[in-house]
């Protein structure tokens, strides 16, 4: 993979006339890093943003610095962005040392299809997205993939030590956390119901019930009347 290159400019604008340099289609930048002195930078912000979209956070960039002849190797430390416009507002870049490893959060991607997420009622999760690395910084892969097809049972679970890296590469998660899982709906696993019998209607008042004679109402009996006694 060949290192990507951007050119920029040393800044001598900061505070808040920044704002008129981003106006302007320029994005103001940092560089820092071990043994470096620390160094504020501009960047046209149309080539800043292809340059993001292929680094991401984990490949080398040769940043060319004005009139340096020399560049200098850095990796994207991080990016502020205008949460309502999008907009990018300012990028930190580091300074790496490329004999001394680092440590780097790298994404994890799923690969593959799991059988036991097609099953109705499952769903695959994602409990871990991003691994913690460390290694030289020539040696940092871009993503870690795990492949998920091996999660046939809804039982079966992939953990951060089923995860294979390069040997020169180090993970530093613990081992048990879980990396992806299969949920499974509560309603999924309880026994189907037995569907209930019809229930005997219940005659409304003044109706009988069907195949019942209607019992003969029952007049009350005449009071037997005493002879007088003369």
């Amino acid at each position: 993979m060949t290192t990507l290159e951007l050119k920029v400019s040393k800044r001598t604008i900061e505070g808040k006339k920044v704002k008129e340099l981003r106006r302007n289609g320029v994005t103001p930048a940092h560089l820092f890093g071990p043994k470096v002195e620390s160094v504020t930078i501009q960047v046209d912000t149309a080539t800043l943003k292809r340059t993001l979209a292929e680094a991401g956070r984990t490949r080398l960039v040769n940043l060319l610095i004005g009139d340096e002849k020399a560049p200098r190797t850095v990796m994207v430390r991080e990016v502020q962005v205008d949460t309502i416009k999008g907009d990018i507002l300012h990028v930190d870049f580091y300074q790496v040392q490329l004999t001394e490893n680092i440590r780097v959060d790298v994404p994890i991607i799923f690969m593959g299809e799991s059988v036991a997420a097609k099953t109705k009622g499952n769903t695959l999760v994602q409990e871990l997205n991003q691994l913690s690395v460390q290694a030289l910084p020539a040696s940092i892969p871009s993503s870690v993939s795990v492949d998920v097809s091996v999660l046939v049972t809804a039982d079966q679970m992939i953990r951060v030590k089923d995860i294979q890296v390069p040997k020169e590469v180090t993970i530093l998660n613990d081992p048990n956390v879980v990396v992806a899982r299969i949920a499974v709906r509560i309603e999924e696993l309880a026994p189907e119901k037995p569907k209930a019998e019809a229930e005997e209607a219940v005659p409304a008042e003044g109706e009988e019930a069907e195949g019942k004679e209607p019992e003969a109402k029952k007049e009350p009996a005449e009071k037997a009347v005493k002879p007088e006694r003369k």
